[in-house]
C-alpha cells in the first residue's frame, strides 16, 4: 500500500490522495486476514486520516492481528506515529489483547511496560487489574505511575485496593498520581486515605483537590476545617473542592445541602466569612467562583463585603457567582447592598439591581436609579420596583414614560401594570391628554391594560387623531372596554383610508366577542388592498373561530404575501372543517418554509390520524426548524409510531432537535418511554439532560428504572440512581430502598449514598441488612461506607 499524502485545502478536510488510500483500505478490510501484512504497513502512513482507517481495520481484524501489533510494541519503536497507531488499535481491538499483551509486561523495557498498561487500561481489562497492581510497585517510576493511571481507568474494588496502596509507597512521584487517580474514582472508600493526608504540608492542597473531585459528603466536616487553619492557598482549593462535592451531591441526590448545613454549623461564621474573603486576594477565577458561592452559603457581614469586592471582577462569571452569593445572603447583605446602590456606578447598579429582594425599604434607593444616566440601570429599577410590589413608586415610574429609551418606557409601563394603585388611573387619564405623545401613546396603554371604562372618551379622542401610532394604541384598547360604543369605533376603524389603521382593527377585532357585523367586517378585510389587512383579518377569523369562514380564508392560501399565507394556515389551524383540514395537508408540503411550518403545528393541535404520515415525513425533513416543528407535532399523538420517532430524533444532528426529543419522551407515561431515555444514557452530549428527564415522576417511570436497574452497569446504575434519588418522593424514596435489594451488583453499590442520605431509620436499617447479608463485598462494603464505617 501506498503511503503518500498531499495536503488538503481545510484541516477537517480529506485531499484527493487521502480519500484514495482511505477507501484502498477500506477494500483491504474487507478481504479479512490475507490483508494484514499491507494494513501493518499502512501503521506509517504519514496521513493521520489513512493511519485511522488503518487503525479501525486493524482492531476489526480482531486477535489474528494482535501479535504483529504486539511486535510494534516490543520491536519496532523507531516510529511515533506507528506505535501510537498501534497502541490504538490494540484499544479498540476486538480480539484477545490480554493474553497477548500481558506476558510481556514482565519484559526489561520501561517503555514497551508503559505502552502495555496504557492499553490494558484504555481497554478497561478487569482480568488485567493484578498485573496493573503488581506494576505500581515497579522499580521504574514511569512504569508504576502508567500502571496507576491505568487502575484508574479500570476502577472496581480491587483496583482502588491497589492505589491506596500506592499512597503508602513514601514516592513522591508515585503519590502525587494515585492521589489524582483515586479522587476521579469517586470510590467512597479512598476517603479516609485521602484525610489523612490533609495533615501533611507536602500532600494536602492534592489531597483537598482529590477529595473534592471524589463528590462524598463523608470529606466535608474535614475541608471546612482547612477553612478555618488553612493558609490562604488551602483555603482557596478548600473552596473549590466544596463546591465539587456539592455540585456532585445535587447531581446524585437533587437539592443536597450538606455543605451549606456543615458551614452554618460550624460555630463561627464570622470566621469563616472573614477566611474566604482573605482568600480572594491571588485567587484565580474558578476559585474566586467558588468562594463567592461559600461566601453566600456562610452569611454575615465579613461575607457580604468579600462578595461586593468580587462584583468587580473582570471575569464575568466571577461577578455572576458574586451575585449569586448575594442574593442567598438576603437580609445579612441588606445594609451593604443599599449603601452600593447609593453610592455606586452605572456598572455596579446593573449587577446589584437584580438582587434586590422585595422589602419596601429599598424603594428609595431604588428610585434613585431610575435617574440613573444608563438606560440600562433604569429599565432594570423600574423592574425592580415592578418586582418590590410598593405602589409609591407609580407617580415616578410615571415620570419615566417620557425617557428617551423605549426599554425604560416599557419596563415603566409594565411595573405601572403590575403594581397598580389609587393613583394610577387618574394618573393616566392625565397624561393621556398630555400634548407630549410619547406620554400619550404609554398611557392609552396603561388605560387599555386596566379596561378603565372612565377611558374610552380619551381612546375614543385618540382614534381621531392624525397621528398613527396614537391611534393604533387606541385601537389596541379598544376591545378592553366593555361598551358597545368601543366596537362602533373599531369597526368604523376597518373603514378607515390608513393601511396601517385598517389592519389594526382588523387585528383587535379578534378580541372581541363574534357576532354578525364583525364577521361581515374580517370577511371584508380579507380582500383588502393591504396585505397586512388581509392578515389581521385572516387572523382574527381563526382566533374567533368562525368556521363559516373557512372557504373564503382557503382561497387566500395563495396570496402573494407570505404573512397572509402563514396567517391562513394559522387560522386554518383552529377550525376542523374537511376543508380546512385538507387545506393544511396542501400547506404542509409548501416551498413557502414558513407556511410549511405553520400547517405542521395547525396538524398536530388537530392530531388527527390521517395527518401522521404528513407529519412524519416532515419529521425527516433537511431543515432542522421544520424537523423540530414536526416533532412537536408527533408527539402529540398517543400512537405505536410515536415513540420510536422520538428516540430517533434524540440522535439528530441538530442540538434543539435531540433536546426537544428528550424533553417529549421526558413528559411521555409509561415504561416503553423509560426505556427509551435508558437508552439514551451512553451519548455524552445528552446524558445530564437524560438524568434529569427520567427524574420526572410521570406515570410508569418507576417501574422502568427499577428494571433498568436489575441489569445496570455501573454508569448506567449511579445514573438512574441519582434519577431516584432527585424525584424527592415517598414512592421514589421506597424505589431506592428497593433498588438495594433488587439491583444488580452495580446498582446496589450506587444506591447504597443515596439511601444513606434519606436520614431515615428505615434507611439505617437496610444499610445495616445488606452491610452484613448482601452476597456482593463491594456491596457490603458500599453499605459500611454508607454507614460511617
Amino acid at each position: 500500500m501506498t503511503a503518500t499524502s498531499s495536503a488538503s485545502t481545510h484541516p477537517l478536510s480529506l485531499s484527493a490522495d487521502d480519500r484514495a488510500q482511505v477507501e484502498q483500505v477500506e477494500q483491504l478490510a474487507r478481504r479479512g486476514a490475507g490483508s494484514l501484512e499491507l494494513l501493518m504497513d499502512g501503521l506509517d502512513a504519514p496521513s493521520w486520516a489513512v493511519r485511522r482507517a488503518v487503525v479501525g481495520a486493524l482492531a476489526r481484524l480482531g486477535t489474528v492481528a494482535v501479535p504483529p501489533l504486539r511486535d510494534v510494541l516490543s520491536h519496532r519503536r523507531d516510529s511515533e506515529a506507528r506505535l501510537a497507531a498501534a497502541v490504538e488499535a490494540l484499544v479498540a481491538s476486538s480480539g484477545d489483547v490480554e493474553v497477548s499483551l500481558e506476558p510481556l509486561a514482565e519484559g526489561q523495557n520501561p517503555a514497551v511496560v508503559c505502552d502495555i498498561a496504557q492499553v490494558l487500561g484504555r481497554r478497561r481489562s478487569r482480568r488485567s487489574v493484578p498485573l496493573l497492581a503488581r506494576l505500581t510497585v515497579h522499580a521504574d517510576d514511569n512504569v508504576a505511575v502508567a500502571a496507576i493511571e491505568a487502575l484508574g481507568r479500570v476502577g472496581g474494588g480491587a483496583a482502588v485496593d491497589a492505589l491506596l496502596a500506592a499512597l503508602g509507597s513514601g514516592n513522591f512521584f508515585r503519590i502525587f498520581p494515585a492521589i489524582d487517580v483515586l479522587g476521579r474514582c469517586g470510590d467512597p472508600i479512598v476517603v479516609p486515605a485521602l484525610l489523612g493526608l490533609l495533615s501533611d504540608p507536602f500532600y494536602a492542597l492534592e489531597a483537598a483537590r482529590a477529595l473534592g473531585r471524589t463528590g462524598q459528603e463523608a470529606a466535608v466536616p474535614a475541608l471546612v476545617g482547612l477553612l478555618r487553619k488553612g493558609n490562604d492557598a488551602l483555603v482557596r482549593v478548600a473552596a473549590v473542592a466544596l463546591v465539587d462535592i456539592h455540585e456532585a451531591q445535587v447531581q446524585r441526590f437533587g437539592g443536597a445541602r450538606a455543605v451549606q448545613s456543615s458551614l452554618r454549623a460550624d460555630g463561627d461564621g464570622a470566621l469563616l466569612g472573614r477566611r474566604l474573603s482573605q482568600g480572594i486576594n491571588g485567587a484565580d477565577s474558578a476559585e474566586k467562583v467558588a468562594l463567592a458561592r461559600l461566601l453566600g452559603w456562610v452569611g454575615g457581614q465579613d461575607a457580604a463585603a468579600g462578595l461586593l469586592k468580587l462584583l468587580d471582577a473582570a471575569d464575568p462569571a466571577v461577578a455572576r457567582a458574586a451575585a449569586t452569593g448575594l442574593a442567598e445572603l438576603g437580609s445579612d447583605a441588606d445594609a451593604q447592598l443599599l449603601q452600593a446602590l447609593r453610592d455606586g456606578d452605572s456598572a455596579r447598579r446593573r449587577v446589584l439591581l437584580p438582587l434586590v429582594g422585595r422589602r419596601t425599604a429599598s424603594v428609595p434607593e431604588v428610585l434613585l436609579c431610575l435617574d440613573d444616566r444608563d438606560a440600562s440601570v433604569r429599565a432594570l429599577a423600574a423592574e425592580t420596583l415592578s418586582r418590590i410590589g410598593d405602589p409609591q413608586a407609580v407617580p415616578a415610574l410615571f415620570r419615566r414614560l417620557v425617557d428617551e429609551d423605549p426599554r425604560v418606557v416599557q419596563a415603566s409601563v409594565g411595573a405601572i401594570q403590575s403594581l397598580g394603585s389609587e393613583a394610577t388611573e387618574e394618573l393616566a387619564l392625565q397624561a393621556a391628554r398630555s400634548p407630549d405623545g410619547r406620554l400619550r401613546r404609554a398611557a392609552l396603554r396603561i388605560i387599555a391594560y386596566f379596561g378603565y371604562p372612565r377611558g374610552l372618551e380619551v381612546l375614543l379622542q385618540a382614534m381621531r387623531d392624525p397621528d398613527e401610532r396614537l391611534r393604533d394604541a387606541a385601537i389596541y384598547g379598544l376591545p378592553f372596554i366593555e361598551d358597545p360604543r368601543a366596537v362602533d369605533a373599531l369597526l368604523t376603524a376597518a373603514q378607515h383610508e390608513s393601511e396601517r389603521t385598517r389592519a389594526a382593527a382588523m387585528r383587535a377585532l379578534g378580541q372581541t366577542e363574534k357576532e354578525a357585523r364583525i364577521t361581515s367586517t374580517l370577511l371584508g378585510g380579507l380582500n383588502d388592498r393591504d396585505p397586512w389587512v388581509r392578515y389581521y383579518a385572516c387572523q382574527s377569523l381563526g382566533k374567533l373561530n368562525e368556521e363559516a369562514a373557512a372557504d373564503a380564508i382557503v382561497a387566500l392560501a395563495d396570496d402573494s404575501a407570505g404573512q397572509v399565507r402563514v396567517a391562513v394556515v394559522d387560522a386554518l389551524a383552529h377550525m376542523h372543517t374537511e376543508g380546512a383540514m385538507a387545506a393544511l395537508r396542501r400547506a404542509a408540503s409548501s416551498a413557502d418554509a414558513d407556511v410549511r411550518r405553520a400547517a405542521l403545528l395547525g396538524l398536530g393541535v388537530a392530531r388527527r390520524p390521517d395527518a401522521l404520515p404528513v407529519l412524519m415525513e416532515a419529521v425527516a425533513s433537511e431543515d432542522a426548524a421544520t424537523r423540530l416543528v414536526a416533532l412537536s407535532a408527533v408527539a402529540e399523538y398517543e400512537t405505536a409510531e410515536t415513540l420510536p420517532a422520538l428516540l430517533r430524533a434524540a440522535s439528530d444532528r441538530d442540538d434543539s432537535v435531540r433536546s426537544a426529543a428528550v424533553g417529549f419522551l421526558a413528559t411521555r407515561p409509561g415504561v416503553p418511554a423509560t426505556q427509551a431515555l435508558v437508552s439514551l444514557l451512553g451519548d455524552m452530549t445528552l446524558r445530564e439532560r437524560v438524568v434529569s428527564a427520567l427524574a420526572l415522576p410521570v406515570d410508569g417511570r418507576l417501574p422502568g428504572l427499577l428494571t433498568a436497574l436489575e441489569a445496570a452497569d455501573e454508569m448506567t446504575a449511579s445514573l438512574l440512581v441519582a434519577s431516584l434519588a432527585r424525584m424527592h418522593r415517598a414512592d421514589a424514596r421506597a424505589a431506592l430502598l428497593q433498588t438495594l435489594v433488587a439491583a444488580s451488583p452495580a446498582g446496589r453499590r450506587a444506591a447504597a449514598p443515596a439511601v444513606a442520605a434519606l436520614a431515615t431509620v428505615e434507611a439505617r436499617e437496610a444499610l445495616e441488612r445488606a452491610s452484613t447479608h448482601d452476597e456482593d463485598p463491594e456491596v457490603r462494603r458500599a453499605c459500611l461506607l454508607a454507614l460511617g464505617r
